[in-house]
């Protein structure tokens, strides 16, 4: 199996699983907007000469809308030649109410194209799934993987794994 259907197949399940928990009278989530930076790798290989793994960083925010368990996120991954704007729209499910698993999807937009970044070398629909939680009070940690569909001009997908910390606002 095509490791993009893999892929396709684990956000589908986790999307799943996340949707398919019951609904309570009073969700309990956490619901802090924040931005932060950390670091980020681009995991898949291009198939193309120079198409090499990227490592760099990442500047994130997280709006989240009120009373819904939507947020709205974006984040820049930028490593020494390249980087891509990513804005996405996430699903929100709590495990407590400092920490929430999400998944969402939206478009990375590549500065240079044809130049590896983190997730590939050109523009894609992007996948995302991950993890943040309010490790005391006004600081978050995040983690989470993004995967940019056909964001190789070879046709392969792009996984960028990425974390880091940020300031409640």
């Amino acid at each position: 199996m095509k490791l993009s259907l893999k892929i396709s197949l684990l956000f589908a399940g986790l999307a799943t699983l996340v949707v398919a928990n019951p609904a309570a009278s009073q969700p309990v989530r956490f619901d802090g907007s924040y931005v932060g930076g950390g670091v980020t790798g681009g995991v898949i290989e291009s198939g193309l000469p120079n198409g090499d793994r990227t490592f760099g960083g990442n500047i994130t925010a997280r709006v989240a809308l009120p009373n819904t368990p939507v947020s709205v996120r974006g984040s820049v991954l930028f490593a020494n030649t390249n980087s891509a704007i990513v804005p996405t729209l996430t699903y929100d499910q709590g495990l407590s109410d400092k920490t929430n698993v999400y998944a969402g999807a939206g478009y990375s937009f590549v500065q240079n194209q044809g130049q590896t970044s983190a997730l590939g070398n050109r523009n894609a629909v992007v996948l995302n799934a991950g993890v943040e939680s309010e490790v005391v009070k006004g600081v978050v940690v995040y983690g989470d993987a993004k995967y940019g569909l056909r964001g190789y001009d070879t046709g392969r997908g792009a996984l960028a794994v990425g974390g880091g910390v940020g300031l409640k606002f």
